[in-house]
């Protein structure tokens, strides 16, 4: 590809570059902080249960939910749990409205759960006063809704993210394609260019001709006819004259530098030579003006 190609795609190509480097950062930043904000909610849960030294294991992301795991075993206060957890997800403005599950290490068995939203205000706490004996827990967080303008729908459900997710992959999508269609649109203009024939200007039109002045000959309809030297510097001053009568003198001046009567017999010679191998295109002609000289007649 030439330099000047390169210039007209890599900006596009940069650009479609940047897109998907700054969408990975922002999604990897996002993911950073939910990390953090979860891990926050795994201590205070330890806090609560009287353990300041039991670390928090990595948090785990398993299809829809984030995995809290811990590792010591601790008591689950439903009130309490509520509580801290509204605390550090309100802190953090981590979600809008959001799953708890508390789930036994060895039975997968879901003991306890909660759901928070800030559309369904009440002070019902599930089994409030039920403490969940000491044992392997760990906490299951789903995000509903990720963000303040999600809160003002109504009826927001799990399938509201669903929603909100499909319509930021559409946008995606439109952008990709976009950028996309730009880069054939370059290509495409690169590759018609490539292969449309140049302007030559050793190419003269006449009529349905193109006459080659450099290599002496016309082309018409893929064909080539040769000409000679002197028919080409012949049509060429007829061309560079066209629809003028060119007296016999200055055509003999000019093409043959007047070697006498010999040469001037021969120019009507010449004359018909070129009409004959003009045949082709009936609108282009030479024709005699009587007792001056010739004239190249044609649609300019």
């Amino acid at each position: 590809m030439r330099p000047r190609q390169l210039k007209l795609v890599l900006p596009i190509f940069s650009c479609l570059v940047l897109y998907f480097y700054n969408s990975h950062a922002q999604d990897s930043q996002n993911e950073k902080q939910t990390i953090v904000a979860l891990r926050m909610i795994g201590h205070q849960v330890l806090l609560a249960s009287n353990d300041s030294t039991s670390r928090v294991l990595p948090i785990i992301k398993e299809n829809n939910y984030y995995r809290i795991r811990f590792d010591s075993e601790f008591e689950i206060q439903p009130t309490e749990l509520v509580s801290l957890v509204e605390s550090v997800i309100t802190e953090t403005n981590l979600a809008s409205s959001y799953i708890v599950e508390v789930q036994q290490c060895d039975t997968k068995e879901v003991v306890y759960s909660f759901q928070m939203s800030d559309l369904e205000q009440s002070d019902i706490i599930p089994c409030s006063g039920r403490m969940q004996p000491k044992g392997c827990y760990s906490l299951l967080f789903t995000m509903l809704t990720t963000n303040e303008a999600d809160m003002a729908l109504p009826n927001v459900i799990a399938d509201s993210k669903n929603e909100s997710e499909e319509g930021i992959s559409s946008l995606n999508y439109g952008i990709i394609g976009v950028l996309l269609m730009l880069i054939a649109g370059v290509f495409f203009f690169l590759w018609k260019r490539k292969n449309t024939p140049k302007s030559n200007p050793n190419l003269i039109p006449l009529g349905e001709f193109h006459f080659d002045k450099r290599n002496t000959a016309l082309l018409i309809n893929h064909q080539k006819i040769e000409l000679t030297s002197k028919e080409a510097d012949l049509l060429l001053l007829l061309y560079n004259t066209v629809n003028i009568t060119v007296e016999r003198a200055v055509i003999l001046n000019k093409v043959w530098g007047d070697q006498g009567d010999y040469v001037g017999r021969t120019l009507d010679v010449f004359i018909s030579k070129l009409r004959k191998k003009l045949e082709a295109d009936t609108s282009v002609k030479i024709t005699n003006i009587r007792g001056v000289g010739y004239k190249l007649v044609m649609e300019i």
